[in-house]
């Protein structure tokens, strides 16, 4: 072993030694809470004295269910993480990393993960969440994710005033397991395994914390289990400090990518190639060869062009043509330069900075195993703190409602011993008066007579005193304190009789009395956002290929995304990254409420409210109900709105070709009006033109008739015409 990993041995161990010394009272008050909150309530002084004056040790754990129904409420659903990028990063590609996070505490199995740790959060005063990276999942390719680990396994810098432990200068997990187990969590130092000193010892954990609470065999924890024959025991370390790093951060001005980098990756970056061809940085070698082999056939193009134009217009030879045209058409240049060359001519500027990263060191017994730097300025390890005292040694509630149950225990201890004792009545018996024999053989027996002799006194009853009414009521209010000091009502535990009648006053009990619990959704909040916030870079880090994966929906629908896909420009034949998730920096919100239990139903109706009015699509609607099949439901209701719309088009249609038969119906009979009309005026014409004929005719004939009678008269006159002496003798003899 060389100097350097035996320094960090020994100093390891002896932060190990002077942590656990500064925790011990700590961790023993934590292991009583955890005991207690159990059933583990008496401790051997209390049992002996409850026996001795006839009381049994009673428990009435009223701890228990209050921690299920708060931890129930607070861990009801997945955390809903949401991811804003930073400066001109990608949104779609900060949608992808919020399901990426969704899909790390899927794998994870983040629900029971998140439960352990607010059970320990309110049991032992603190929970803790470790982010890391897991090298065997995914066939070997790894993922990220996080799980729950003892607070009695972690020893934390007391000097650490901060929540989060962001001022402490070391943190320490160390737990005792055996070499085998040592070897399937690292299978790549079996031969230092074998190597590492054994613990010796009878116990399985000599820094295990000890309590007063007597074991009744009923609780196990890990110290009780003892060890097993023939095994080789071992304790393992894992430390987390931070160091001073060197760091560069470089801008590319000609393609607009910025990196950070850390010395070892700097010094690849500065060696790698890079091609300039007609003042353009290309950065890939296919692609710089591509675009050289296209400018050199444009050139020769160009050159053809020229010499065809020396030949033909200036009478120039066709190998002097070549010549002049070669000189005239400039050369295309590939130049291969290094990005270090680069930094030089400033086209691309690095910056050097100082920072704090975390190193992380594993220690088997004395052998040290690996140590190397994390891409973190932030202990993975994250605590659920609880009732913060500006040290890494918080109170837990079970602590503070601790005498609260102790008075329920001692109070039912006393009923019952009263109920024994009232049940057995006591008699007093004069002395001398009664064979005491006989008497204790009839006493029981009913309708016996017992004599006495009256002159010593008769046998009296003693009834014994009754307990103050206050000592019943005191126990309910010392119920009620417990619910009220860990923020709960017996409505919000199931109790129906406590319920309100109606359903709206229901509601709202509900949600004020959920108001008492968001100080304790504050700490779980932020203990999340600060688990999201370590795993971003352990993603960028670990996901450098193309992966796809699926999270489950709330409604159980599947959701399918890929990132690092690579995509081919057709036009440029650039290679690009699509969801590129492996760049950019992102600030992390965790949906204030997300993990609380919801009302479904006012929850539906509120959207409901909102898609009526326009606001969001039905799509969002479904989100909130319990259907399973989103997707098919949705194909249906669109096939379903489809055929209305034809429908209502049909009708309309219908409607409107009605219409026009009604406009037509009126139109042909006002088309039969105008015909019938046009066929009376014909006839009417008709009758006229005849009528007309007629009388012309008949005036014809008349005037024919008066031509004849005229032409009679005439002839008449001339006959009968007389001498005009006689003529007028003749005449009025005619008229007489």
């Amino acid at each position: 072993m060389d100097k350097s990993k035996k320094d960090i041995v020994d100093e390891t161990l002896q932060l190990f030694d002077d942590y656990s010394g500064k925790r011990d009272n700590w961790a023993s008050q934590a292991k009583e809470d955890k005991e207690f909150r159990l059933g583990k309530q008496w401790t051997a002084a209390q049992r002996k004295t409850l026996e001795g004056r006839g009381q049994a040790p009673i428990v009435i754990n009223r701890v228990h269910p209050a921690v299920e129904s708060a931890k129930a409420m607070l861990t009801a659903n997945r955390p809903s993480f949401r991811c804003a990028p930073r400066e001109d990063s990608d949104t779609k590609v900060a949608n992808v990393m919020s399901a990426l996070l969704t899909y790390m505490y899927d794998i994870s199995d983040g629900r029971s993960v998140i439960r352990q740790a607010v059970d320990d959060y309110y049991t032992m005063g603190m929970g803790f969440i470790q982010v890391y990276q897991d090298p065997t999942m995914d066939m070997g390719k790894g993922e990220v994710c996080f799980h729950d680990i003892d607070p009695l396994d972690v020893y934390v810098d007391p000097n650490s005033r901060h929540r989060l432990f962001d001022d402490a200068e070391n943190i320490i997990i160390s737990k005792l397991f055996t070499k085998a187990q040592a070897k399937q969590m690292y299978p790549m130092y079996e031969k230092a395994i074998d190597n590492a000193n054994s613990d010796s010892g009878n116990k399985v954990d000599f820094n295990a914390p000890w309590t007063e609470r007597e074991d009744d065999g009923e609780v196990t924890f890990p110290e009780d289990v003892g060890r097993v024959n023939n095994q080789e025991y071992v304790r393992g370390y894992e430390r987390y400090y931070k160091v001073d790093v060197t760091e560069f951060r470089t801008y590319e001005t000609f393609s607009g990518k910025e990196e950070l980098l850390s010395e070892d990756q700097y010094e690849l970056y500065s060696q790698r190639p890079a091609w300039i061809i007609q003042g353009q940085i290309i950065t890939d070698s296919e692609k710089a060869n591509s675009i050289y082999s296209q400018l050199n056939q444009q050139r020769q193009q160009v050159v053809q062009q020229k010499v065809m134009e020396l030949v033909q217009g200036a009478g120039y030879g066709e190998d002097e043509a070549i010549v002049i045209a070669n000189d005239e058409v400039p050369q295309i240049e590939l130049q291969e330069i290094t990005y270090a060359e680069l930094m030089m001519k400033k086209m691309i500027e690095v910056v050097k900075i100082s920072s704090k990263k975390v190193k992380h060191c594993v220690i088997i017994g004395e052998t040290k195993l690996y140590s190397r730097i994390l891409p973190l300025d932030k202990y993975p390890i994250i605590p659920l703190m609880n009732i913060h005292t500006r040290t890494p040694y918080p109170i837990s509630d079970v602590r503070m409602i601790k005498g609260l149950q102790e008075y329920i225990n001692k109070t039912r201890s006393l009923i019952i011993a009263h109920a024994t004792t009232s049940t057995n009545t006591k008699i007093l018996v004069p002395e001398g008066s009664v064979d005491m024999k006989d008497f204790e053989e009839k006493w029981a027996q009913p309708g016996v007579a017992i004599p006495y002799d009256p002159t010593d006194g008769a046998p009296m009853p003693v009834q014994p005193t009754p307990l103050p009414n206050e000592l019943y009521q005191n126990e309910t209010a010392a119920k009620s304190d417990i619910d009220h000091a860990l923020g709960l009502y017996e409505m919000m535990m199931g109790n129906s009789q406590s319920a309100p009648q109606t359903y709206k006053a229901t509601i709202s009990i509900d949600e004020f009395g959920q108001r008492k619990m968001k100080s304790k959704l504050a700490d779980i909040e932020a203990a999340l956002t600060r688990a999201a916030q370590v795993a971003i870079p352990l993603i960028q880090q670990l996901y450098k290929t193309e992966k796809i994966f699926r999270i489950v929906n709330p409604n159980n629908s599947l959701s399918e995304y890929i990132i690092n896909k690579k995509l081919v420009d057709d036009k440029t034949g650039e290679v690009k990254l699509m969801n590129d998730i492996t760049i950019g920096k992102y600030d992390i919100i965790v949906v204030t409420g997300s993990t609380m239990p919801s009302n479904r139903y006012a929850e539906l109706e509120f959207y409901m409210d909102a898609y009526q009015k326009g606001i969001i699509d039905r799509q969002e609607v479904l989100k909130k109900t319990e259907v399973f099949d989103m997707e098919g439901v949705m194909e249906r209701t669109d096939e379903i709105a489809k055929l209305q719309g034809q429908l209502q088009q049909a009708g309309e249609q219908i409607k409107k070709l009605k219409g026009d038969l009604q406009t037509r119906d009126r139109e042909s009979v006002n088309l039969r009006k105008k015909v019938e009309v046009e066929k009376f005026k014909g006839n009417l014409d008709q009758v006229g033109n005849k009528a007309k004929s007629a009388g012309t005719l008949y005036e014809k004939r008349l005037d024919d008739n008066l031509a004849t009678v005229k032409q009679q008269i005439k002839n008449s006159a001339q006959q009968v015409r007389l001498p005009s002496s006689g003529g007028k003798e003749a005449a009025k003899n005619r008229r007489k």
